[in-house]
Parts: structure tokens; C-alpha cells; sequence
């Protein structure tokens, strides 16, 4: 049977046996939005997760990068996508979590999604222009409080992951550093390595080889605990400081719970393949999975906590 023909009899078996499709599935291909640009961390992670459940399913996973915004593009594709299980959304704490916490009107919500499972976790690194005359983020505060609003730090986009690990420092530390955004977490780290910004969140993996040459200087990461004995936390000076970037797998509200439980089933499944952990070490990722539930309740408390810090922080929508 072809995957054309199997797609129609399913779609129309679907009306009177809502088993029919599930038991089909999947019968083409799956699409993977990733709402951000090839190249950087959502996406790495998302064509680990995609080649994984392509070898599993035996159908193939594809990934689409729909980049813009600060993942609010692609997000609201997936969002809008027909809940049949072939559009899935790589989520992550931008797009599904600080954004929410800051757009009244958004056209999607965390019940805009049925959550499947989280697949990955990892911190960032906050790095320094060498000029920048602090090694510790007790300097660093000390610094920014002797020098208010001079101290600029760069970020992947408005209301992104990074800007807001930028406005956590500044509500925890009491200190007023002036946020630029690009367009990405390449361009802020290039930012830095010019001067332009004195310093910028960065993935381990992108912000790990310009440390290696002493082209920059890292103070802390934003995790929870500390990814390697030399590299303190923020979290350690500033109790109560964490930042964490995560993905899971999200499918359109409405997707049929048998299609759910066999995908999380699957994703569950090659978050314990080590072949998928060791291509996750090397993006300097924790691979995890989760319940559905866990994953939605990891969302929305994301989204109280950066609610709480976009209010005191007084940022406004994009």
C-alpha cells in the first residue's frame, strides 16, 4: 500500500474508528519545525532527534527550520498544522515559555500543543571581551554597579532565552545591563569578539573553541550545577539564578492520544540509545526524557517564572 493510499484510508477510517490512524501510523513522512535558523542548538538538537525516530518509525522524520522572530514563526506554524501527527514542533524555553510570559495576544498558548516528551537540556556560558576587567561574577556585579547601563551584553533576539538570562542577572544582582539583540547566538558572540558588546550568553559548543584560544574569557555557565570543575555557576553567587535551554517534542492540540503514546513511546526509546546521548555530548547537551505531563508542567512553570521577571524587569512585547 502506498503512503498516499494508507494516508486517504486513514483519514477516512478516522471518522469511524478513531483507532484507525494510530494503527496506520505513521504511513509518510513527519515534518520536525524547528523555528529557528540552521546551524545553532535547536536545530543541531532537532536532526538528532529527527534521524533517530526516522530509523525507528521506519518512515523518514524531516527537519524544517523555520527561523524568525525569536521562534515565534515557526512555532505558530505548528501551532496552526492539522493534528494527525505529521507535523511535530522542536519546543524549547523561548518560543514556548519566555515569549508566552510576555505577549498578551499571542496567536498560540501552551494548549495550543499536546506535549510529548522533553529530549535535551543544556546551559549557557556567559563570556567577556578580554578587555572587560572581571574574572568572577562577583567582579562582574561589582563592575556593572560602579559602571550603571554601560555594561552591554548581546543576545540571540528580543525576549529570547539569552536576553532574559541577561535580565535574571540584572534583577538578582540589582544591576542595569544594556541588552542588544541579534539575530542569533553566533552574531552575539561575534559581537563580543569585536567589542562591539562586552559580553553574551552563548551555547557551550559555540562559545567552548573562542575560550580554548583565549580569544574569550568565561565566567560562569547558567545551569544548575557546574558542567566542569573550572567553570563556576551564576547560580553559585547568586542563589536562586538558572537558566536552562531545553527541547521536547511537541505535536498541534487535537493529535489523537494513541499517536502521542506511540511517539513518546519512540522518542523515549532514543533518548536511550547511547548513539543519540554520545551526539548529544558532543552539543553539550543532557539528553532527558519525560512524560507528557512533565513536559507540560515544565512549560508552565517556565512561563510563571519568566512572567515574574519580565514584570519586574519591565519589558514589554516584541
Amino acid at each position: 500500500m502506498s503512503s498516499i493510499y494508507a494516508a486517504v484510508v486513514c483519514a477516512a477510517l478516522w471518522l469511524i474508528i478513531p483507532d484507525a490512524c494510530s494503527q496506520a501510523y505513521p504511513a509518510k513522512t513527519i515534518r520536525l519545525i524547528v523555528p529557528f535558523p540552521p546551524g545553532g542548538g535547536v536545530d543541531a538538537a532537532g536532526r538528532v532527534i529527527a534521524h533517530a525516530l526516522s530509523e525507528q518509525l521506519g518512515q523518514q522524520v524531516i527537519v524544517d527550520s523555520r527561523g524568525g522572530a525569536s521562534g515565534r514563526i515557526g512555532t505558530e506554524i505548528a501551532a496552526k498544522a492539522p493534528a494527525d501527527g505529521y507535523t511535530l514542533l522542536l519546543g524549547s524555553g523561548g518560543p514556548n515559555a519566555v515569549i508566552p510570559s510576555i505577549t498578551p495576544k499571542l496567536p498560540y498558548d501552551a494548549k495550543s500543543f499536546a506535549p510529548i516528551s522533553l529530549v535535551g537540556a543544556t546551559d549557557y556560558t556567559l563570556v567577556v571581551h578580554l578587555s572587560l576587567p572581571v574574572h568572577t561574577i562577583k567582579q562582574l556585579i561589582a563592575f556593572a554597579r560602579s559602571n550603571p547601563e554601560q555594561l552591554t551584553y548581546g543576545s540571540s533576539g528580543v525576549n529570547s532565552n539569552t536576553h532574559l538570562a541577561g535580565e535574571l542577572l540584572n534583577v538578582l544582582a540589582k544591576i542595569k545591563m544594556t541588552h542588544v539583540a541579534y539575530k542569533g547566538t553566533g552574531p552575539a558572540l561575534v559581537s563580543v569578539l569585536t567589542g562591539e558588546t562586552a559580553m553574551a550568553f552563548g551555547g557551550g559548543p559555540a562559545a567552548a573553541p573562542h575560550v580554548k584560544v583565549n580569544r574569550l574569557r568565561a565566567l560562569a555557565t547558567t545551569g544548575s550545577k557546574r558542567r566542569s570543575p573550572d567553570t563556576p555557576t551564576i547560580g553559585e553567587t547568586l542563589p536562586g539564578y538558572e537558566v536552562s535551554q531545553w527541547y521536547g517534542v511537541l505535536a498541534p492540540a487535537g493529535t489523537p492520544p494513541d499517536i502521542v503514546e506511540r511517539l513518546h513511546k519512540e522518542i523515549v526509546r532514543a533518548i536511550a540509545d547511547p548513539k543519540v546521548a554520545q551526539q548529544f555530548a558532543t552539543l553539550d547537551t543532557d539528553p532527558i526524557s519525560t512524560t507528557p505531563e512533565g513536559l507540560l508542567a515544565l512549560i508552565k512553570s517556565e512561563i510563571e517564572k519568566w512572567a515574574r521577571v519580565t514584570q519586574i524587569a519591565k519589558l514589554n512585547p516584541e
